[in-house]
């Protein structure tokens, strides 16, 4: 962490000029530790109001950053106290074994894990934080620190847990200022981190965050992916997925693995004919992302789905396809775009292409 000091304006105009630089970096951070956009922007304005009213106790022994960090942090775990996991289907029961029936019932009073906007990210340089020890089982990269799957792997931490492990390897705190920060001892501190590096490898992200594909691989991906939904091309859909693919459709329990199970599914309740749907692509978690339209009878393509893609290699091997309309707004896409737009510049500038 830095340890420039730095002193907080007691003028309001000149401290918010101060501290909301960074606004973005600390959504990121209370985004990896709550699992939900929404809560973290609740999270980040009283992290800033707490920060304003206690600006006198602030003694520039550390700087604004950490000072700041430590006020969210303390705000998310506080949050934390009485608020459950946000889970993502896959981690509430088995997958489903008929691809022919319908969905199981959506369930909206389960707080679903959320997807992150891209446009945050870029604007908070990445992650808001670097780091990583070296260890097989430690967040390394900025960008994967945001990765819907180790998001949703982090919702298995306890709360205190997840603070240590996204404190010391995603923002490269010292175990003492982590301790000092959670009034714990050195020795706890690194023992949470060990047992949370531990949960993570036996979840499989640190094996998941060291195949990604280069940037031009995954753009073609990408691109067929798109094609192969708006022309309904169920054959070239099963040649991109990989043997081991998931398919994850919050907030629907509801979830398929393998290549078969999914490209059943979308052949006979998903992709009935082409012209059907309209992807518009964006970008959430530093991963690909669509927000997916179905056309309607008016012709027009209205919000369904915001989907977010795991490329690995070649091949997509995971679908959150969130069905939640209202996501559309967080990601600035529009509800309704004119049936006249297709996936080439006229459907990019309707829909206020959103991300990458």
């Amino acid at each position: 962490m830095s340890t420039v000091t730095d002193s907080v304006p007691r003028d309001g105009e000149e401290s918010a000029r101060l501290t909301d630089p960074f606004r973005p970096e600390l959504l990121a951070h209370c985004y990896r530790m709550l699992g939900s956009v929404h809560d973290a922007e609740d999270l980040v304005q009283e992290t800033l109001l707490r920060a304003w009213r206690s600006r006198d106790g602030f003694e520039g022994r550390s700087s604004v950053r950490t000072w700041l960090y430590r006020i969210a942090t303390n705000a998310c775990l506080r949050a934390l106290e009485n608020r459950g996991r946000r889970p993502l289907p896959a981690g509430l029961g088995a997958p489903g074994s008929d691809p022919d029936q319908p969905l199981a019932a959506a369930l909206p009073e389960v707080p679903w894990l959320e997807p992150l906007p891209d446009a945050l990210l870029r604007s908070s340089g990445g992650s808001g934080g670097s780091g990583g020890s070296g260890d097989p089982g430690s967040i390394v990269v900025a960008r994967q620190s945001m990765r819907l799957a180790l998001i949703a792997a982090l919702q298995y931490l306890p709360a205190r847990q997840r603070a240590v492990l996204i404190l010391r390897d995603v923002l490269g705190w010292h175990a003492a200022e982590v301790a000092e920060l959670l009034q714990i001892s050195t020795v706890a501190v690194n023992s949470a981190l060990q047992r949370a590096r531990t949960t993570l490898r036996q979840a499989g992200v640190a094996q998941d965050d060291v195949r990604e594909p280069a940037d031009r691989d995954r753009r073609a991906v990408v691109d067929r992916y798109a094609a192969a939904f708006e022309n309904a091309d169920i054959a070239a859909l099963t040649r991109l997925l990989a043997d081991d693919a998931v398919l994850e459709m919050p907030p629907h329990p509801t979830w398929f693995a393998g290549r078969a199970a999914i490209a059943r599914f979308f052949g006979a309740q998903v992709l009935r004919a082409p012209g059907g749907f309209l992807m518009t692509e964006t970008g959430a978690n530093g991963q690909p992302a669509f927000g997916s339209y179905v056309r309607g009878a008016d012709g027009a393509y209205h919000a369904h789905a915001l989907a977010v893609l795991d490329v690995r290699g070649a091949a997509v091997s995971r679908i959150v396809s969130f069905l939640e309309p209202e996501l559309f707004r967080v990601f600035g896409l529009p509800l309704v775009v004119g049936g006249h737009a297709g996936r080439g510049q006229a459907g990019r500038d309707q829909a206020g292409r959103g991300g990458r």
